[in-house]
């Protein structure tokens, strides 16, 4: 049997497939080389054996559409695809101003304004961005000379808080947090600082509105940048203080459930919000010392006061952390401890009920073996044919059921 040339099926649906009579070999142009999917053969090759309209040598974009036309499985679903790398700066820009005074001018400076903003003579620029790339940051680093190390840590995120200075640049990282009291959680988001003479640089990672606080306050930028990050820190050890009471309700809550009768296990719960409790130390502990250091002598002298107030509410916060996570280790001890009481009890009245069970089965053993011998197919039996012999039998057998119940009974079986 003669079968046609693979052209003849393939061309017709391939020009189908394609939307028109013929291919010209610019579709192709930009496509790598692959081979036939259906002769196996390289793509030239193919070519020239069936001498099909197509371009010499094929491309891939026919042959991934003709693949995809005869195999009848499906595909399989789509990735997301990321966002496009090269967008400019300005899309990762939330907020970019100028503030005098302590006021902000009316409207947003454009990324490219901001060199000439920062050699007016009195004010300095705000910007703020959120997720940045290192391309998009790198135009932003190079507009306001900032270090490389930091820049790195900024873009990168996951850091510690930490405060380091480069020269006339201060660095800080603050990780707010949000209590989410419904699923027990800590959200943690992380704010990187760079804090300069004349600019103020936020970058954003994750969901918080401490920076979008910081600048609807009437007096933000009276003090400077260094006011800014001043008012930044404060609004965040707020948070930490609001995510304090909600942990606090939440222990008390656990606490009335273990030593209230409740028999429920209680140990993953525990050890969530245990987690969730080192999570938050993670962000609140090295910031002790940071903002100790901004209320030193070596930093801006007007504001030591404040900075001195953030650190004895922030060194508070990190007390009722390490409370907190003591006490719900004592709690979750507490609760293994009463799983194993309960196991206990239940073991103990298994056995009890095992040795009742083992005291009435041995009672009925002792007149079960004796009826059985008794109804054996022998002749010669003691008092078989003794007119008193069955009652004989049947006194002996209560007898011994009554000794052996006032036995086991002595000794706590029944």
């Amino acid at each position: 049997m003669l079968y046609p040339e693979p052209s003849v099926l393939v061309v017709p649906v391939f020009h189908r497939l394609a939307g028109r009579a013929s291919v010209t070999p610019a579709d192709y142009a930009d496509e790598p080389l692959l081979p036939c999917p259906v002769t196996s053969m390289p793509a030239s090759a193919c070519c020239r054996r069936n001498r099909g309209p197509y371009p010499d040598p094929m491309r891939a974009s026919a042959f991934r559409r003709l693949a995809r036309f005869l195999d009848p499985t499906p595909s399989a679903p789509a990735v997301p695809v990321a966002p496009e790398p090269g967008l400019p700066a300005e899309h990762a820009v939330v907020d970019c101003a100028r503030y005098v005074d302590g006021v902000r001018k009316p409207g947003r400076i454009p990324l490219r304004d901001t060199p000439r903003a920062l050699h007016e003579r009195h004010g300095f620029v705000w910007i703020g961005l959120r997720d940045p790339t290192a391309e998009q940051f790198a135009e932003v680093a190079e507009r306001f000379a900032l270090p490389p190390l930091a820049v790195a840590d900024a873009v990168r995120a996951h850091q510690r808080p930490k405060l380091e200075q480069y020269g006339d640049i201060l660095f800080a990282i603050v990780k707010p947090v949000r209590y989410v009291d419904a699923d027990e959680v800590v959200d943690v988001a992380e704010l990187a600082l760079f804090v300069g003479p004349r600019f103020v640089v936020v970058v954003r990672h994750g969901e918080t509105d401490v920076p979008a606080r910081a600048r609807a306050l009437p007096d933000v930028g009276g003090n400077g940048p260094v006011g800014v990050l001043h008012r930044i820190m404060d609004l965040a050890v707020d948070g930490y203080t609001e995510a304090i009471d909600g942990i606090d309700e939440n222990i008390d809550d656990i606490e009335a459930q273990v030593f209230g009768g409740d028999e429920a296990d209680h140990a993953e719960r525990i050890y969530k919000l245990k987690r969730e409790v080192l999570e938050f130390r993670r962000a609140v502990k090295p910031l002790v010392g940071a903002v100790g250091r901004l209320s030193s002598a070596e930093f801006d002298a007007a504001l030591r006061p404040h900075f001195r107030d953030v650190h004895d509410h922030l060194m508070r916060v990190a007390d009722a952390i390490d409370n907190y996570d003591s006490l719900l280790t004592d709690v979750l001890q507490a609760d293994l401890a009463q799983v194993s009481v309960r196991q206990n009890r239940t073991a103990m009245r298994q056995n009890e009920d095992m040795r009742r069970i083992s005291a009435w089965a041995a009672i009925a053993l002792l007149p079960t073996a004796i009826a059985g011998l008794y109804g054996m197919n022998f002749d010669r039996i003691p008092g078989a044919h003794s007119p008193y012999g069955f009652w004989v039998v049947i006194g002996a057998l209560a007898v011994l059921c009554v000794v052996l119940w006032a036995l086991f009974r002595r000794n706590d079986w029944l």
